[in-house]
């Protein structure tokens, strides 16, 4: 049979001047975040392939080219100071990669980032990230910059060329539009309201985030139940789970919807004392545990969201370049029972379900087979192996 084997959906470059003293930490805090970890899981087990351009080629005054081949769709990061500005085959070099990424269609993009002022005129006109504005550590601006990038990763890769070409709510993408937190929370507990609205705050101040808060967003005369539904369906969830969470009706809800429309979604751990009865489907998702007094790790709640949204749209690019059997269902994260209970009847037939690696272990795999008959479950390299040979 034909190998299953898919070019990696999305690769990166980094370039830096070989005299930019800040180039070799920022790229290697580059590579760690997007090339190692759960990206190399999601995208078949070689990670998100970043290269580096950061010295002159043998015998030239400029890097060698990039290679727009490497994956399907290629982010070039540009980190420009003033000493690149100054030198003039850099900067011949780096408005070249931009002329040819332009030239790609949407499946290649550049992306400035300006170390210092001085770097500001190499852009030629292409919005960049202002990391020297930027306050904070290097510490701090290396998170905001990953943050910022992996939010631009996601607009370029839910845009697709083709025209009219659907995103999984099957509605045509916008490359403009950003991406919107739902956010889950108990009205009865004063720690959930204030903490939905501090992260609402924090994302209208420090990006370009948009965000769904119920009641405030619902408009007058419309149903709560269909609101928050489309609203789900279009957006990330938080869920912020303080002591009263799992006792209420539509915070449950919103679970269930969000479960079972497989979006992107975090835990929010800001339990105070006790929680009287966990709600069963808030397992199965990225866990951050944030203070309910302090509230100071916001930052990086909405840096691991903005993970898990990258990740959840890097796994549909890589697998729709896949041979896919018509009985197999793609899904961004391990099964769970409710999402098993999500799939469309079979008729009797064989359901077979693909989902990142590694494998799930024996004692879930018992569970599923008592549960669901004519059910196989396969990590994708499971499922590659097996259709191969």
């Amino acid at each position: 049979m034909a190998s299953v084997t898919a070019p990696s959906p999305f690769g990166i470059y980094v370039i830096w001047h070989p005299r930019y003293e800040g180039g070799d930490d920022i790229a290697a805090r580059l590579y760690r975040h997007f090339a190692t970890g759960r990206n190399r899981s999601i995208a078949g087990g070689t990670g998100v392939p970043v290269q580096y351009r950061h010295a002159d080629a043998p015998g030239g005054d400029a890097p060698l080219p990039v290679d727009w081949g490497q994956a399907t769709n290629m982010a070039v990061v540009v980190l420009v100071d003033s000493t690149l500005a100054c030198d003039p085959p850099w900067v011949r070099y780096v408005q070249n990669i931009v002329r040819e990424a332009t030239s790609r269609n949407d499946s290649a993009r550049v992306f400035p980032v300006v170390t210092e002022a001085g770097g500001l005129d190499v852009c030629q006109g292409i919005q960049a990230l202002r990391w020297d504005d930027w306050a904070g550590s290097g510490s701090e601006r290396e998170g905001r910059l990953i943050r910022d990038l992996t939010h631009e990763f996601v607009r370029m890769l839910r845009h697709r060329p083709e025209a009219g070409h659907p995103d999984a709510t099957g509605k045509a993408a916008d490359n403009t539009e950003g991406v919107r937190v739902f956010l889950s929370h108990s009205t009865k507990d004063p720690h959930g309201k204030r903490i939905a609205e501090d992260i609402r705050d924090w994302l209208h101040r420090h990006s370009v985030m948009s965000s769904f808060l119920a009641p405030r967003d619902i408009p007058a005369g419309m149903s709560f139940g269909t609101v928050i539904s489309g609203s789900i369906q279009d957006s990330a969830v938080v869920v912020i789970h303080t002591d009263s969470y799992s006792s209420r009706e539509w915070c449950r809800r919103e679970v269930i919807e969000a479960k079972r429309a497989n979006v992107p979604m975090l835990v929010v751990d800001c339990l105070e004392l006790v929680d009287e009865r966990s709600f069963p489907y808030l397992g199965n998702v990225p866990v951050v545990r944030m203070d309910p007094a302090a509230r100071d790790t916001i930052p990086v709640v909405v840096g691991r969201l903005l993970d898990e949204v990258f990740q959840h749209i890097l796994w549909r690019r890589g697998v729709e370049c896949l041979c896919e059997s018509p009985r197999a269902t793609f899904m961004a994260k391990p099964p769970e029972l409710l999402s098993i209970a999500a799939l469309p009847d079979a008729r009797g037939e064989e359901r077979l379900v693909v989902y990142p690696d590694p494998p799930l272990g024996t004692e879930e795999l018992d569970l599923f087979s008592d549960v669901g008959h004519n059910l196989r479950l396969l990590s994708l390299n499971q499922w590659q192996v097996e259709v191969e040979t």
